[in-house]
């Protein structure tokens, strides 16, 4: 009888395994694959930039007015106070807003612009009054901005 002799596992060579390297490839190439159907290329955004218009020299600016709401409630239009901090309804502020928009009109200016700027701490029921009194002047050109202007 013949003894088989045992080889260590350092002794057998079992050669390049292929099968598990193809494995891995078809993954990765999965991979790939699915998430190049996700990609957006930039030429699908199509972005078209405003083109310059030739502008006559007379075209008039529109009047910008500003209205700064202090956080005791006083209203300043142009810097100059307007009403008492305690008046709700703003008769001064929607008079002289009024007589605004009625000279623009008259001018044939372009419509009135107004800013308003409010304190950290106004209350917002006094930037309402504020809107109330330029909806009595009819007019609807407003916005906002954060920092009163120096």
């Amino acid at each position: 009888m013949k003894k088989r002799h045992k080889k260590e596992s350092s002794e057998v060579n079992l050669g390049f395994q292929i099968a598990p390297m193809v494995d891995v490839v078809f993954v990765i190439m999965l991979f790939f694959m699915v998430l190049a159907g996700a990609v957006q290329t930039e030429n699908t955004h199509n972005t078209k930039l405003p083109g310059t218009i030739p502008v006559k020299d007379d075209t008039p600016t529109p009047d910008e007015i500003s209205i700064r709401i202090e956080d005791d409630g006083q209203v300043f239009l142009n810097d100059e106070p307007v009403d008492k901090p305690e008046a709700k309804t703003l008769p001064e502020l929607a008079g002289n807003l009024i007589n605004l928009h009625n000279l623009s009109i008259s001018a044939n200016s372009p419509e009135v612009m107004v800013t308003i700027y409010a304190n950290e701490l106004a209350r917002y029921e006094r930037v309402i009054d504020v809107l109330d009194a330029l909806t009595r002047a009819k007019i609807g050109n407003v916005t906002f901005q954060a920092v009163a202007p120096e």
